[in-house]
């Protein structure tokens, strides 16, 4: 079962691919496996039975089936676990299969599979801002000089530039990316056991985390999060700042592009943009799919921060909630940045019909300072690191 029909006019293929059924489980095994190899690093258990164990994740189950019973139960976890140590004791035998899973919890397997997933998704977020970034940055030189109509409250205003709109848009993608950036020192091994104290290592529990880390390639915690999760919720919130940013871009140039204005349209692109019942419309699709991704985030981000009060020290429903909206976040950050990137580089600009419209408002044509803000906010982005 998929929902392309729903999920693709939004995303992209690659981050699809990043938060899709089998990618999730194959980080559930991936967690597994490492979990039995770090205990062997730790000398916890003989490296034959986690080798045992590492080659019972490699085949994927049946995700159909898997999801049915994880529905029923209430977390993978439970059958996923129930599976492996079926095939294990078939194949290494009963003492070796009940080591899998060893000090740990459902919680521990779905907050790494989720951050694992999370360290791809955020590799392409990074990606495709920066993508953006330099488009904008390529535009906003070209049209430093640029004149046009401002516009406050939707009506004319006093003359710019189109390079300093640009510049704001370019301000805009660029400090909530990096904002963005800060934010994935939330992704990190999630380690803790039953009651989040690493019981039942016997004294180990130390080594057997780095060494956890180290094989899923995640950062340490200092403690298991079970019940902080204002990471998480810092991360899904720089992903609607980041979708929202592109979303302004995306508002600006719908209006643009409206007969009335004329100014600036998305690039002509065959079989796209056009109207089923209206042949002669040319219609902003790539702007409607940010602005569409910018209405989505921030209810999703506010569930994330409905959930911060978590009881105890595993909670009941909360954290089960962040999974589905980190993920949707994921998909419409990348989708709204990919799409808008596509526009900013091949952005058609009508500079005679900005000249035509600023000189109809009758306003003059003292554009201020505005090459100068250009000058100064390009020559600020090019030094950043």
């Amino acid at each position: 079962m998929t929902n392309l029909f729903l999920d693709r006019p939004a995303s992209t293929p690659a981050m699809l691919e990043v938060f899709s059924d089998e990618a999730m489980l194959r980080a559930a095994l991936r967690f597994e496996a490492a979990l039995a190899l770090a205990q062997a690093d730790a000398g916890l258990i003989d490296l034959a039975a986690a080798t045992a164990i590492a080659d019972g994740c490699e085949i994927l189950p049946n995700i159909a089936d898997l999801a049915e019973q994880a529905a029923h139960a209430g977390t993978l976890a439970i059958p996923l676990v129930k599976l492996l140590r079926a095939r294990i004791a078939a194949s290494a035998g009963d003492a070796v299969a009940t080591l899998v899973h060893r000090g740990a919890t459902s919680q521990d397997l779905a907050d790494t599979a989720l951050m694992m997933q999370a360290r791809e998704g955020a590799a392409l977020i990074q990606d495709e801002a920066a993508r953006l970034t330099a488009a904008l940055a390529a535009l906003a030189k070209t049209h430093a000089a640029t004149p046009m109509l401002g516009r406050t409250l939707l009506q004319g205003a006093l003359p710019i530039t189109f390079g300093l709109k640009v510049c704001g848009w370019l301000q805009g993608i660029d400090a909530t990316a990096r904002r963005f950036e800060r934010e994935t020192g939330a992704i990190r091994l999630q380690f803790g056991g039953a009651a989040g104290t690493l019981a039942g290592l016997y004294g180990k529990a130390d080594a057997v985390t780095h060494a956890l880390a180290k094989r899923l390639g995640l950062h340490v915690a200092v403690s298991p999060w079970h019940t902080c999760r204002e990471g998480v919720a810092g991360l899904g919130a720089a992903l609607a700042l980041l979708t929202g940013a592109a979303g302004k871009i995306a508002l600006d140039i719908a209006l643009l592009a409206q007969n009335e204005v004329a100014e600036a349209f998305e690039p002509r692109v065959a079989g796209r943009g056009g109207s089923s019942a209206m042949a002669h419309k040319r219609n902003p699709t790539g702007c409607q799919v940010a602005l569409s991704a910018a209405a989505r985030a921030p209810h999703l981000a506010a569930t994330l921060i409905a959930g911060l009060p978590q009881a105890h020290e595993r909670a009941l429903g909360e954290w089960q909630a962040e999974a589905p909206a980190l993920a949707d976040l994921f998909r419409l950050t990348h989708g709204a940045l990919s799409t808008m990137a596509a526009v900013i580089e091949g952005l058609e600009v009508d500079m005679s019909r900005m000249a035509a419209n600023l000189a109809a408002a009758d306003v003059g044509t003292d554009a201020g300072e505005s090459q100068a803000m250009v000058a100064a906010v390009l020559a600020d982005f090019s030094q950043e690191p």
